[in-house]
């Protein structure tokens, strides 16, 4: 992911400006790109600093780059700014990891020194090739400012760790040309290759023509030599660029993650699009026909608001991978901020990955269902569990005996009867709208209900993640779970940005408890509904709410009683960087 050429020429003329607007949710701040600022050291005791997510030690990160396993270490490459807490000067940092969980920092294995890419080294991924090589392909912008596409190997295979990156001397090996009419500012993120019958390689690479988002194909049979297909393997007007595409199978028989050249008649495939014009990221479930090289979402699958999206919070440039290890398919995403820049200056960093994923197909095949990796468990202490309790009407119950800022919550709701259910109205349509209208302190009869996360002592900060349920306009028997994560009140800093996300969870509570699992870090909470069929991550800057004086409760703002049991648990703090 980069932003818009046209503005990096006029950043010379700007430097006199303090912000210069690139992107939806990215500025250039000219004057602290490359500087070395005293706050820019993590302090001793920073409140908003995460226990167990990823994030390096200092300074500004984006989008997760080319996740893999290489000889059983896992390795995480992203975009990082070493000389400040703003975006700018981008290079791929690099971690690695035998567990998921903590990380060991190394030197950047990508920046800026050949022409190819001497304004900037973006976003990209890596493919591993049939002898076992790990290949990175990632985005440059040469002297002209086009965007284009570059290769680099391992200069040392022994070495697990992977420190040492080398460019081919071929470099650029994808470019734009009058002849393949490719937007010269709008080419990037090239994904990981995928090896077809014909024993071809092929990959897709983001772009856009007019306002048209797509997925530009290309072939290779040597990795070395690429070749434009006629058409793309997917677009669709009207949404514009597509940054970060992520194209994937996904078994309709197995929870395993499958390689990412897997086809056969129990395959479905999954194409992801980070919109830049909305910062949104949609993903459609679909068929890849191989032999015309062309992916047909299924029906009622599109990238828009009211299609799919892994994340319905701050989540951004996603990245997959296939963890030959065990068989899975694990999900990285860039967290962005909601705290203002003279926030994160003050504490010295800006942005975090989100937790790591596992990925399958749902029974439906329908939709995704995700969950956290399994290894973070293992930093799980002190459990506290939540017997079977009913939580009558407008009842507050706190979590005793965890770490409040830093806990992983497990609960499941009940509710044995339905018949006083909301009507749902026809024009509800979208969730995040919805959740603001009703939100933590309007009350129904079935909801709001879940769990307060960062309460403050006095209760004027919370962060509210919670379940409504409604009845169906047309059909007595059919329920409307909507799944919120009410921000509104969960800061007295004026200055961050505290809005309120929603999605609409695919879930009977006629037939099934209503789950819930939150991941609360200091300054994130990752929240997964229905066992991991939607998703919403919130980032949260309490001004009382932070260290021994955060709190956390279960709660029912309804007026019917639901059932609650599950667990919760304090969480170790991992080895990150």
């Amino acid at each position: 992911m980069i932003f818009s050429l046209w503005q990096f020429c006029l950043l010379s003329l700007l430097l006199s400006f303090g912000v210069i607007e690139l992107q939806a949710s990215h500025h250039v701040y000219s004057n602290l790109q490359t500087t070395q600022l005293a706050s820019t050291h993590p302090q001793a005791k920073d409140p908003y600093r995460t226990g167990y997510h990823f994030q390096p030690r200092k300074n500004w990160i984006n989008d997760p780059n080319g996740p893999l396993i290489y000889k059983g270490i896992y390795h995480l490459f992203y975009q990082y700014n070493p000389s400040s807490v703003v975006w700018g000067n981008i290079v791929w940092a690099h971690s690695t990891s035998t567990d998921l969980v903590n990380w060991i920092p190394h030197e950047a294995a990508i920046y800026p020194s050949i022409l190819s890419d001497i304004n900037g080294c973006w976003s990209g991924s890596v493919t591993i090739l049939p002898s076992g090589k790990p290949a990175i392909l990632y985005t440059g912008i040469n002297p002209d400012k086009e965007q284009v596409q570059n290769l680099a190997f391992p200069k040392n295979l022994s070495d697990p760790f992977l420190r040492e990156w080398v460019k081919v001397p071929q470099n650029p090996l994808m470019a734009p040309t009058q002849a393949n009419q490719i937007n010269a500012s709008s080419f990037r993120d090239p994904t990981t290759a995928w090896l077809g019958p014909d024993k071809r390689w092929r990959l897709i690479i983001g772009s856009k023509r007019n306002h048209r988002g797509l997925a530009i194909l290309y072939r290779s049979k040597d990795f070395m030599h690429w070749t434009k297909a006629k058409h793309p393997l997917y677009s669709t007007p009207k949404n514009g660029m597509w940054e970060c595409p992520d194209f994937f199978p996904v078994s309709k028989t197995k929870l395993l993650g499958l390689d990412t050249s897997a086809i056969g008649p129990d395959v479905k495939h999954v194409l992801k699009v980070s919109l830049d014009n909305t910062r949104k990221e949609y993903y459609t479930i679909g068929t890849y026909n191989v032999s015309k090289d062309i992916y047909i979402p299924d029906d009622g699958s599109i990238e828009s608001d009211s299609g799919l999206r892994y994340d319905y919070g701050k989540f951004y440039a996603s990245k997959t991978f296939f963890d030959s290890a065990k068989n899975r398919r694990i999900l990285w995403g860039w967290i962005n901020e909601s705290s203002s820049v003279s926030g994160d200056i003050k504490k010295g960093w800006s942005g975090l990955q989100a937790i790591p994923r596992t990925i399958v197909l749902d029974k439906s095949r329908k939709q995704l269902v995700q969950w956290p990796v399994v290894e973070l468990e293992k930093l799980r202490t002190n459990e506290v569990k939540l017997p079977s309790t009913l939580l009558k009407g407008g009842s507050l119950h706190e979590v005793i005996g965890v770490t409040a800022a830093q806990a992983d919550v497990d609960v499941a709701f009940e509710i044995s009867d339905l018949k006083k259910a909301e009507v749902m109205d026809p024009s509800w349509t979208n969730a995040q709208l919805l959740c603001s209208k009703k939100g933590t302190s309007v009350k129904g009869a079935l909801g709001p209900f879940g769990l307060l996360a960062f309460v403050s002592k006095d209760l004027k900060e919370k962060t509210a993640i919670f379940y409504r349920i409604f009845k169906s306009h047309n059909n007595n028997n059919k329920y409307v779970v909507l799944m919120c994560s009410d921000q509104s009140r969960s800061s007295l800093n004026p200055d961050n940005d505290m809005t309120t996300y929603g999605t609409f969870v695919n879930v009977d509570p006629l037939h099934e408890k209503l789950s819930l699992r939150s991941l609360i870090d200091h300054s994130i909470v990752e929240s997964f509904g229905g066992k991991g069929k939607e998703c919403i991550t919130a980032r949260v800057y309490p001004t009382l709410a932070v260290d021994g004086d955060t709190h956390l409760y279960a709660f029912n703002y309804g007026s019917e009683s639901v059932k609650i049991a599950g667990s919760a648990w304090s969480m170790k703090t991992a080895k990150i960087n």
